[in-house]
């Protein structure tokens, strides 16, 4: 990684030194603190810095200076350098400055003089954290266009390849799907050998019917598969209309793959949820209960290969990756939610804001040594569900960041003001029975 640099740009020599001072004691050796006295002098360093290839996620700027504005300023910095991050600094802009920041130059942060330090470094921190989780998602953008270029062109290969075989192509892959066999870069069935595999990031999808064994219990083994046949029937469309396709069925549990984007995995997901509530409708017996799922989603490389022996191969996905998103399935249960997901598809998603998403918890998950952030989305909840959580989102979020402070007394009562309002949220119910713990 290039060196990182952040410029501050003051007038005052004092304020410029009580900046420095702060952010080297907050930030540490990692980053290069660079300070400049007039607009000209940051514009020359910051283009001396970007020609040097110093990356610059960060420049704060005072809004009173002599010469050139600190509006002015940062608007000509957004013109060279989008990407970086823009503060104000002062006790004096007027609403105008403000706005021509905000409009011409995407102001992130407006922090009045003169500054609370925690705000400084709070401010700070998060402004590194977007900054470099941008730069993440968009290399990983580019990365996946260019994926989906080279399966494009696969894709192109193998049906002039499969033209001659259509027949024999369509029945095989109700076994093993297509984009398998292109993911492994195979132009026909015929092609597969053992043990041959491929590395590619995917998101993986698991899906399990909750209490599956008890619903079967007055089944006959007709019904039974009729029960699984009709149900996988309304998921699969799902997961197929969103850029998946279905690896494998393990009983009742579908387990599914999206080579594109996160995205894909996660509204497969709430598009699987949304179909469950109407397939409920159609079945609505007074010996039936509504059929509930627990679905969890983790994105990160995978390797796909063939196992077997001489007499039968089966294809297959291994890794890290996978065993997480079935972890990720089974709290769900624990939880009582039905939709969980990593913090990597999280990161990965071209916009988080547009889903109903809020932090579950960070888990020790068997077979990972290091903790797991854990998210939960719930665009598919039932509506008052849905209603609740929304209400109760900022309480609840407040609460979370309360809970790992360790100020359990706070934590406590925000909960309950969540489950006053959301009686059936279980995990601000997880939630207080634990501050409820710690605090005795």
């Amino acid at each position: 990684m290039n060196q990182i640099v952040i410029i501050c740009v003051d007038d005052e020599p004092m304020i410029l030194d009580s900046l420095r001072i702060e952010l080297e004691g907050n930030l540490g050796d990692d980053y290069l603190i660079e300070l400049a006295q007039s607009g000209e002098e940051a514009l020359e360093i910051f283009i001396e810095l970007r020609e040097d290839n110093y990356e610059i996620p960060i420049v704060i700027a005072d809004y009173i200076m002599p010469d050139m504005k600190g509006d002015e300023l940062l608007k000509r910095i957004h013109s060279i350098s989008p990407q970086t991050l823009k503060i104000m600094l002062t006790g004096q802009a007027d609403v105008a400055g403000v706005g021509n920041a905000i409009n011409y130059a995407n102001l992130y942060r407006y922090i009045p003089k003169p500054w609370e330090s925690e705000d400084l470094k709070l401010t700070i921190k998060e402004a590194l954290n977007s900054y470099f989780i941008k730069q993440e998602i968009d290399k990983k953008t580019a990365d996946l266009d260019r994926i989906n270029q080279e399966l494009l062109q696969v894709n192109l290969d193998l049906k002039k390849a499969l033209e001659a075989e259509l027949k024999l192509t369509a029945a095989a892959t109700k076994f093993v799907p297509h984009q398998f066999l292109s993911l492994m870069g195979y132009q026909n069935i015929t092609d597969v050998k053992l043990g041959d595999s491929v590395e590619h990031k995917m998101s993986v999808l698991f899906a399990d019917i909750r209490n599956f064994t008890t619903i079967l219990e007055t089944m006959t083994p007709e019904e039974s598969f009729k029960f699984i046949n009709g149900y996988l029937s309304v998921m699969e469309p799902a997961i197929i209309e969103n850029q998946g396709f279905i690896d494998k069925y393990i009983g009742d549990a579908i387990m599914a793959l999206f080579a594109s984007k996160a995205d894909d995995a996660v509204q497969a997901a709430i598009s699987m949820l949304r179909r469950l509530e109407e397939y409920n409708k159609t079945r609505q017996r007074p010996e039936r209960k509504p059929l509930k799922i627990g679905i969890g989603i983790n994105t990160g490389d995978v390797i796909l290969g063939t196992v077997g022996g001489a007499q039968r191969i089966d294809g297959t996905v291994i890794g890290d990756t996978v065993n997480l998103a079935s972890r990720l399935e089974e709290l769900t249960k624990l939880y009582d939610v039905s939709l969980l997901m990593s913090n990597s598809t999280f990161i990965s998603l071209e916009n988080p804001g547009k889903y109903s998403i809020r932090l579950i918890d960070r888990v020790k998950v068997k077979g990972k040594a290091e903790m797991v952030t854990v998210f939960e989305v719930f665009d598919a909840d039932p509506p008052e569900s849905l209603e609740g959580k929304t209400i109760t989102k900022h309480i609840y979020e407040e609460a979370i960041i309360f809970y790992y402070q360790r100020k359990f007394t706070q934590a406590s009562q925000l909960f309950q003001d969540c489950l006053s309002q959301n009686p059936s949220d279980g995990v601000a119910r997880i939630y207080l029975e634990r501050c409820q713990k710690y605090e005795s």
